[in-house]
């Protein structure tokens, strides 16, 4: 197994996106990239802590690669706008890729230095590539919260498009 760290604004959204993935065998929703020890939700939304709301995910790489898995992460956020996703402002929401290993600096550098090449966004990428230090589970019920709460207008109007995205343009990944 193999383990990527992916911040792409809320962790709801960025759950849900990935555990729907074929390769990834384990997901969890957590905090990162801050300056104190085991953050609380409440501390994270306020910005009181510096970290972002991230993903850590385990995932087979016979089966996706970590290339497949930034390709689904710059497609199901914007990585163009700081500190920010739609409607969630602040530095917990802010794109980034914690790397585990040289390996994934190498890619992750490279592919966001293609898509830059390619004017694939009208903006400049401000996606934060840092390497990994800690990730702090979050509190246990955020797991799973999109496909427990798909009625709440956040999961309607922020989670569904993504989902519809990923279903439409990366089909041959999914479960």
């Amino acid at each position: 197994m193999k383990r990527a760290v992916f911040a792409g604004g809320c962790f709801w959204c960025t759950e849900a996106v990935f555990k729907r993935l074929k390769g990834v065998e384990s997901i969890k929703s957590g905090y990162t990239g801050g300056f104190i020890k085991n953050p609380a939700y409440r501390e994270v939304c306020q910005g009181r802590t510096g970290h972002a709301e991230g993903i850590r995910l385990d995932y087979d790489e016979t089966l996706i690669s970590y290339l497949e898995l930034l390709e689904v992460f710059f497609a199901t956020h914007d990585p163009t706008t700081l500190n920010r996703q739609a409607n969630d402002v602040g530095t917990q929401y802010r794109s980034g890729i914690f790397y585990t290993d040289d390996d994934q600096l190498e890619t992750a550098t490279q592919f966001m230095k293609s898509l830059e090449a390619a004017k694939i966004f009208e903006n400049p990428i401000v996606t934060e590539l840092t390497p990994l230090e800690v990730f702090y589970d979050a509190e246990d019920d955020h797991d799973s919260y999109y496909d427990l709460n798909r009625e709440q207008p956040y999961c309607t109007y922020l989670i569904d498009p993504k989902i519809k995205k990923l279903a439409t343009y990366f089909k041959s990944l999914l479960k």
